[in-house]
Order: C-alpha cells, then structure tokens, then sequence
C-alpha cells in the first residue's frame, strides 16, 4: 500500500520529504512486526539485539561498552538490558581476569536455545518481503547504506 493511503495524507513537500516520512513508517512497522512475534518469548527487541550480539561474539565474552556500540537502538540502556536477560537466566556477567574494573558478558545455553527459536520469526518477517526481488532487496540497502554516509 502506498505511503499516502497508510497514514492519509495526499502529498509531501519534496520527495525527499516523502522518503524521509516513508523510511521512518516503513522502520516502525518492521519493528512493530517483529516486537509483537518475540513478546511470545518474552523478550523486547533490544533484548533479542543483545542476545544477537553476544551471539556472535560467542564463546568469547563482551563489555557493556561494546554491547552499546553494536546495538541497532544506541539509546537504549545496555546495564539495563543485560541486568533483565541475567534475571531470566539468558547472559551470565562475570568480572575479567586481567581488568577488574571490566564486567564481561556472556551468552548462557539457554540464551543460544532461546535464540535458535527466535530464528523462525525472522525468517517469517523476512519471506513477508519476497515480493521484492533479490536484485531489489540489495538496491535497496544499498541505497539505504548511502543515505547514512
């Protein structure tokens, strides 16, 4: 459906206007998509983030700091984050070997088990948009890419 049709407005001031409004709609509603599938796993998105990015640093551990400089949301509070996933048993947090002051964190068993079920949603989301090609798909990102540089 069109962007105008979506939220009910006729037109834009420019076309980059237009992009800008689309891109932010178009972001939330992925989000709201996904968000709603892992509340099954009572988990948020940033949670599943954190999750993620343990998981690719996994068997070796990470810091707070890098946590937060991999996170897809930069704002959200990383101390937080981990602090609710250790309650539920999916990071353990530990203090390093060689830097006292350094809190590592790492993804349990459970963590990883929890994350292999979650791979289907994304999967689901993902075929959602098999209605673009992969041609497409990679333009787009491309030009995603370069609205950042």
């Amino acid at each position: 459906m069109k962007l105008e049709d979506e939220i009910k407005q006729k037109s834009f001031k420019t076309p980059y206007h237009r992009m800008m409004v689309n891109i932010m709609f178009t972001g939330n509603w992925i989000q709201k998509d996904l968000a709603s599938q892992l509340r099954k796993f009572d988990l948020s998105l940033q949670q599943h983030n954190v999750l993620s990015i343990l998981k690719g640093q996994f068997p070796n551990p990470c810091t707070l700091g890098l946590i937060q400089e991999r996170m897809l949301d930069r704002e959200s509070n990383a101390t937080r984050l981990v602090d609710k996933l250790m309650q539920k048993g999916l990071v353990n947090r530990c203090q390093c070997a060689e830097n006292r002051r350094q809190v590592d964190i790492v993804i349990t068993e459970a963590g990883l088990k929890l994350l292999e079920k979650t791979n289907a949603i994304s999967e689901h989301i993902q075929d959602k948009y098999s209605n673009l090609t992969i041609e497409e798909a990679t333009l787009l990102g491309n030009l995603l890419d370069k609205l950042r540089d």
